[in-house]
């Protein structure tokens, strides 16, 4: 018997039974839905459309390059010493941002910002430079914008964090994964105590306004007393956020995880075991239990828009601007709109090509239905806020809900048996349990792949 939350026991049959395989659910449709029959001029449309809405806008800028492969990364990577390769990178990157700006009403507010890879330290100054200046001369950028940036504590300096500090960015994230030296050797990612320390004095003193931190729980090696130690080491740094994201085993779609020792890897059992464990050690020092892999001090952003229920889900997690849509920037983006989803293309070549060409690198996508829209509402209402008030999916889309959602509901009864949804006249409320296999409830309500297991990694 595990024991999870204070009088809440979850046992191995359960454990067993719910350890299948379900999206994240960062969007919905999930991207694994997206069709090369979604074309240029459909992106063309839905951006006129979005135009016509007027909404704020998020953007993502991709730097796709890494200079040593970390073997239990599931992102879009290009490895590679010779950072030569980057100079016709951020050349083509600027003409893609030049040709989808013409095409966004010039009055339209951004609200955030966020440079994602990879690695985007791997870029040299005058090229984050360079970057920064066309993303200014090309976006009409809110005075209060959140602009974030990703960095790999392995190849920065004090003197590039203050420059990136200096020329805009306010909020700034690094990945840990696990303090344990043997983690990090098993996973090609070894970073000393005293470098993440160096790094985390050197974000402070430079006055950002919010720092995140990524930790992964499930990685080999690792279990319940060793993660203690690295959340322990993480407290101590006192970041903002720390994202604690259980690592998905995929290597039919990321052969780097091949690898990873995979009898080493802990078993389901013993990753609820760090994941309670987890939550009770933050809970306990001053963090709230945001969502499914998030944690906040409760002056932080994202703990101000869950209590606002403004909090969001887009493809970089939770997010505090429910507001907006977003557009992706650089290979293997994605721009999700309130009806339409695009993909760029993911091969460097492709993407060059057709930036060369004057076209949008659009590769696939997909054009939302109705019945998508009013789906992906209620599983980001579970995903961000664990409760879903069935009143205001009927007001929004002029719907009976359980008429709507009968056999959903019907679906949902063995999950209240066993303890992780209860179900009332007036909402679905996810339970202390549910939280934590939160992603086998909403797929409850997906109907696109929820016969589709096979394709994701697993909830546990």
């Amino acid at each position: 018997m595990v024991f999870l939350l204070p009088g809440v026991k979850f046992d191995l049959d359960l454990i067993q039974k719910y350890d299948t395989r379900a999206p994240r659910y960062t969007s919905y449709p999930p991207a694994t839905e997206l069709s090369e029959t979604f074309t240029e001029t459909d992106f063309k449309a839905a951006i006129a459309a979005s135009n016509q809405r007027k909404t704020p806008m998020s953007l993502y800028f991709h730097i796709p390059f890494c200079q040593s492969a970390c073997y239990f990364c599931g992102c879009n990577t290009v490895i590679s010493n010779n950072k030569n390769i980057a100079k016709p990178y951020v050349e083509s990157l600027i003409q893609d941002i030049k040709n989808t700006a013409a095409l966004i009403d010039p009055d339209r507010k951004v609200l955030q910002i966020h440079w994602g890879g990879g690695t985007p330290n791997y870029l040299e100054r005058h090229q984050v430079e360079v970057l920064w200046k066309n993303i200014n001369r090309y976006f009409n950028i809110d005075s209060e914008a959140e602009i974030s940036i990703e960095i790999n504590p392995r190849y920065i300096d004090k003197n590039y964090i203050f420059f990136l500090r200096e020329i805009g960015f306010n909020r700034i994230s690094f990945g840990i994964q696990d303090f344990n030296s043997q983690v990090q050797v098993a996973v090609n990612r070894v970073q000393p105590e005293e470098m993440l320390f160096d790094v985390m004095s050197w974000v402070k003193e430079a006055k950002f306004e919010s720092v995140n931190v990524d930790l992964i729980y499930g990685l080999p090696y690792q279990n319940r007393e060793t993660f203690r130690e690295t959340l322990k080491k993480t407290i101590e740094l006192d970041p903002d956020r720390i994202v604690v994201f259980n690592f998905a085993y995929v290597p039919w779609l990321k052969p780097t995880q091949k690898n990873i020792p995979q009898e080493a890897l802990p078993p389901a059992e013993e990753k609820l075991e760090i994941l309670k464990m987890t939550i009770e050690e933050l809970t306990n020092n001053q963090y709230l239990f945001i969502g499914m892999d998030h944690f906040a001090k409760t002056d932080d952003e994202l703990a101000i828009a869950q209590r606002n229920g403004t909090l969001k889900r887009n493809f970089q997690g939770y997010t505090t601007h429910a507001e907006t849509e977003l557009f992706g920037f650089g290979s293997t983006s994605i721009s999700m709109l309130e009806d339409a989803y695009a993909q760029n293309h993911k091969e460097l070549k492709d993407y060059y090509q057709t930036i060369a060409a004057g076209s949008l690198p659009v590769s696939k996508g997909i054009k939302l239905t109705q019945n998508d829209i009013i789906r992906r509402d209620v599983i980001m209402g579970i995903m961000s806020h664990f409760q879903l008030h069935k009143q205001d999916v009927e007001n929004k889309y002029h719907i009976n809900f359980d008429e709507y959602f009968s056999e959903e509901i019907e679906a949902l009864k063995p999950l209240e048996a066993d303890g992780l949804v209860s179900l009332s006249k007036n909402q679905i409320q996810i339970t202390d349990i549910g939280r934590l296999l939160v992603r086998n409830i909403a797929v409850i309500f997906d109907t696109h792949t929820r016969t589709r297991e096979t394709k994701f990694s697993r909830a546990i």
